[in-house]
């Protein structure tokens, strides 16, 4: 499995760099680092956003994280993972999830950080809800979100 593994949920800013150091700083092992940055677009559905607020239950949501970032550490063979979500009222343009992971080869890392995001977008529990000017609306899940899952489903096995 990975050998550095850190999942937070936190109201404050992450710096990405900062976060880049602290997986990549004390393994030699590592060859190649893949980050994913989302960030609170003004726009969903149609529709203008000028904010977004999540919330969570704690308990659920770290337990969620770890088990998503543990089911990558099966599949592939990484060296670190740090996934970090941000919880409270955020605006477009701010930061909001970042997952980075490590390997020895680009391609597990790639693959790890997109399979990490896909579940998390579908199976970890945030509840969204958008500021529009026809007033809040609480975002529901994709179906194209469920519907990227379902690649994932093949084979739990594969490293």
């Amino acid at each position: 499995m990975t050998e550095s593994v850190f999942s937070a949920v936190q109201a404050v800013d992450f710096d990405v760099a900062a976060e880049i150091k602290a997986l990549t700083q004390s393994n030699a092992g590592i060859g190649a680092v893949v980050a994913f940055i989302g960030l609170v677009r003004d726009m969903n559905d149609g529709q203008g956003v000028s904010g977004l607020s999540l919330e969570h239950y704690p308990q659920m949501t770290e337990k969620s994280l770890r088990e998503i970032v543990a089911q990558a550490g099966e599949r592939w063979a990484l060296q670190g993972v740090r996934v970090i979500h941000r919880v409270g009222d955020l605006m477009p343009t701010d930061q909001i999830v970042l997952v980075l992971t490590a390997s020895p080869h680009r391609q597990a890392a790639f693959e790890s950080a997109e399979f990490i995001m896909d579940f998390l977008k579908s199976k970890a529990p945030f509840w969204k809800k958008e500021q529009t000017p026809d007033g809040a609306r609480w975002v529901d899940a994709r179906e194209s979100d469920e519907m990227a899952l379902t690649r994932w489903a093949v084979d739990v096995n594969a490293k």
